[in-house]
């Protein structure tokens, strides 16, 4: 697609450029500018510049955005829009760019006449990035001149922006580096950042967006030509649609424009994403209170007219069951409540939207009775459930206090009653309830044990879920309600809740379950931060009289690695190594072994074909990008016993929301007999190869020559050859002289145990559940957890070579 130049009319100049106040206080206080300085906030820089250039397409300026990830860890943003004005401001006296690039709150979302519609606060953008990197460059084509300057140590300008040279471009590119003395992790993340521009490129119908991670030389491509319609599609791709159709609806006058589409799946979860300017507020707002009534008016009008209402009218929750809908409004000055633009607040919106969709569904159902009908008698289905859960659900409204006559003997409640200090752990059957009961800090920590594994909400409708004694125990010690109507996080009477299963596979099957139910009917607690899941350890491990606690298969490795530097003899061509050598290869074959399993998973492969790759790599100097074919005659001189091919997977996004593909992923294909593994081609030159390509160079003589393993004081030897062999002859001679215990349940500990290793918040090591990219969690939990079998099994057969502890 050519980046054709796009024209308007409205002067975009030094003048529009509006300054409201100076940028000194963002380095001091960043979390008041970008929510957080965790990677919600490094990412939040890259959305800020985005969403710039996202405002030139909106004006009608701009057709296509690059974003791109650099080795450095840098990240470059660049339009094809009209490029920042680069006149002197009139009354800053310095280019109007770096106005924008060095003031809060400057720019041209601030004057009506530049921009009709952006996002509300914008324009703090591009200057609280600047004020957050360690360098920022800043390129702009405009008016057949190319311009630049350079920006340092938080948005000081090197020298004055100058003219470079002559162009035929137009549009800006914004190139920083986010400062690490400010950010907690400067690594962007490839599957975020698609995600939020895949989002963009359906809100913005003909928008071409492309990001690029030169990192692990990976790229997509979004392009959509359906807009949200495409991006229902998506939402939906997993589900079982119960009409083909997607509903469509636009509208525009002179101030408001309302973009809507949606469609009804057999599942009973509601997934509504709304936009204000291509925000997202996922708190919803007055637009969407505006889009509810006029649906639930609209099914209500046609279920009467059909003589279809039995039990009196449908509610607003019964016409949403299995809903999938995108709202899109455009308003000239969105109003959001609170800091983080999440809920709409402006009144006159809601009017709009209820009168524009209402008069719309009328004629809708009207010209397509038999989809009326179907979402009618879905929407029928779901009154009924509704009645039925009314009493389940009115046994676990939470009263000022926990009756313990609601949970006897089951829930052990903590003393404090601030919820900001409190948590709950939820904990798996009575044996790991006892012990967590009794080691537990009792005035800051309750303890819910489960009987037995809970309901798989994904398969039931609430009134099903509320029959469920685990589910309302849970619900009821929560205490912030259940149900779209009821529900509220603010309420819940503890700010952190703890899942703590078993490493078996039943608990990791309870873990999912409770999962599942948090994300579908609990989500706000998800999303304030308050759902965690304890990391207690895997291992216990004795060594004469010394005990460690270790939590990953990873520090079990490390602490053998660590134990055989002092107790393994080796010996290469006849030559034993002292302690110093034999120190610095078990670190480097540790480091190797620890990036290889990295990389493994990545590109979903064995260690053991991931390391034959690099030995390969080793061998072929491919730092010069050379074409596909040759790559494949290449390994087939060295893979003899293969049969290698390269295959190519188009970019499933595309395809589910049936538009123009555009990503193509090359695999090579290694085929022998049945055997079948595949790579990807992008592997061979990524930067994480080069890594691990580097870090097999102080390891490869042990590829090439016999090494001798013994040790002290042991008269067996044992000749190997290959890093993996060691790696193995360590692992297992470890295990042969310790005793170590894989703890499979909590049970398995004492009060003291668990206490030490899990519940004290001086030494315990907890994850935090979040959601990065709501869409995929969506499917995913869709083809863990619903019917489709094959999804299921395909899933299962891909990630299966992974395991390596499988508990039967």
């Amino acid at each position: 697609m050519k980046d054709e130049k796009i024209i308007n009319d409205n002067k975009y100049s030094a003048s529009s450029i509006k300054v409201l106040e100076g940028l000194d206080a963002v380095r001091k206080r960043p979390a008041m500018y970008i929510g957080s300085t965790s990677t919600t906030g490094l990412h939040h820089l890259v959305y800020e510049v985005v969403d710039n250039s996202v405002d030139e397409a909106l004006g009608g300026y701009c057709n296509h955005i690059k974003v791109k990830i650099h080795t450095d860890g840098s990240c470059s943003v660049e339009d094809n829009g009209r490029g920042i004005p680069v006149g002197i401001h009139p009354t800053e006296k310095v280019s109007a760019a770096q106005v924008v690039l060095t003031k809060l709150h400057a720019g041209g979302k601030f004057d009506k006449d530049s921009y009709k519609y952006s996002g509300g606060l914008h324009g703090v953008g591009v200057s609280v990035v600047n004020a957050l990197s360690s360098k920022l460059e800043v390129i702009i084509w405009t008016n057949g001149k190319e311009y630049q300057q350079f920006y340092e140590h938080g948005g000081h300008p090197v020298e004055p922006l100058k003219e470079i040279g002559k162009t035929d471009k137009q549009g800006t590119y914004v190139r920083f580096h986010p400062d690490a003395s400010i950010f907690e992790d400067t690594n962007l993340n490839f599957e975020t950042l698609s995600s939020r521009l895949r989002e963009l490129a359906f809100l913005n119908k003909k928008l071409k967006i492309d990001i690029k991670d030169e990192r692990i030389n990976e790229e997509n491509s979004f392009y959509y030509e359906g807009g949200i319609a495409s991006f229902v599609k998506h939402i939906n791709a997993k589900k079982n649609p119960i009409f083909d159709d997607v509903i469509e609806f636009h509208k525009e006058d002179d101030v408001y424009v309302v973009d809507f589409a949606c469609q009804y799946n057999d599942g009973y979860a509601e997934q509504t994403y709304s936009f204000v300017n291509n925000i997202r507020t996922i708190e919803g707002g007055t637009h969407e209170a505006g889009f509810r009534s006029a649906l639930t008016k609209s099914i209500n009008r046609f279920a009467q007219k059909h003589d279809l209402l039995k039990d009196g009218p449908l509610s607003s929750d019964d016409v949403r069951e299995g809903f999938v809908g995108v709202l899109s409004v455009k308003i000239p000055e969105p109003q959001f409540e609170g800091q983080t633009k999440t809920k709409l607040g402006n009144s006159e919106i809601k009017g709009v939207v209820d009168s524009w969709l209402y008069s719309f569904f009328d004629t809708y159902f009207e010209e397509n009775p038999n989809i009326a009908r179907k979402v009618a008698q879905k929407s029928l289905l779901a009154q009924q459930a509704r009645s039925a859960a009314k009493r389940a659900r009115e046994l676990t409204r939470r009263k000022n206090v926990l009756e313990s006559a609601v949970l006897p003997g089951k829930l052990a409640d903590c003393s404090d009653a601030d919820p900001s200090k409190t948590e709950l752990y939820i904990v798996e059957g009575d044996s790991a309830g006892g012990s967590a009961k009794q080691g537990r800090d009792r005035f800051t920590q309750a303890v819910l044990p489960l009987r037995g594994k809970i309901i798989n909400v994904e398969k039931a409708r609430l009134d099903k879920m509320l029959a469920n004694n685990e589910i309302k125990d849970l619900i009821t010690a929560i205490g912030a309600g259940i149900g779209n109507e009821s529900f509220d996080a603010t309420k819940a009477r503890y700010h952190k809740i703890v899942i703590m299963t078993d490493a078996d596979v039943d608990g990791a099957h309870i873990r999912i379950l409770l999962l599942t139910f948090f994300f579908r009917h609990m989500k706000p607690l998800i999303e304030a931060g308050y759902l965690y899941v304890a990391q207690p350890p895997l291992y216990k491990v004795k060594l004469g009289k010394r005990e460690q606690y270790l939590q990953t298969d990873s520090e079990l490795e490390k602490f053998l690695f660590s134990w055989a530097q002092e107790t393994v003899e080796l010996k290469i061509e006849n030559k034993i190594l002292d302690q110093n050598n034999i120190e610095k290869l078990f670190n480097s074959i540790l480091e190797y072994n620890t990036e290889l399993n990295k990389a493994s998973n990545n590109i979903e492969l064995s260690p053991k074909n991931t390391h034959d790759l690099v030995k390969f790599l080793n061998l072929n100097d491919l730092s010069q990008k050379i074409e596909t074919q040759e790559l494949i005659e290449k390994l087939s001189k060295y893979f003899t016993n293969y049969k290698i091919y390269t295959e190519q997977e188009s970019n499933i996004d595309a395809a589910m929301a049936g538009e123009e593909v555009i990503q193509k992923k090359i695999f090579i294909t290694f085929q022998e007999n049945k055997k079948i593994w595949q790579v990807p081609a992008s592997f061979f030159e990524s930067e994480e190869t080069i890594k691990l390509l580097n870090l097999f160079k102080p390891i490869e003589s042990l590829e090439q020559k016999v090494f001798v393993f013994k040790l002290k004081g042991k008269d067996e030897e044992t000749e190997k050859t290959g890093a993996l062999n060691l790696i193995d002859l360590i692992i297992s001679s470890g295990k042969s002289i310790m005793t170590i215990q894989r703890y499979k349940g909590l049970g398995e500990m004492n009060p003291e145990q668990l206490w030490e290793t899990t519940m004290d918040p001086e030494r315990r090591k907890f994850l935090q559940v979040t959601i990065e990219d709501a869409i995929k969690a969506d499917q995913w939990f869709t083809s863990l957890m619903g019917d489709e079998v094959v999804d299921r099994r395909m899933y299962i057969e891909k990630h299966a070579h992974f395991v390596k502890n499988l508990d039967i």
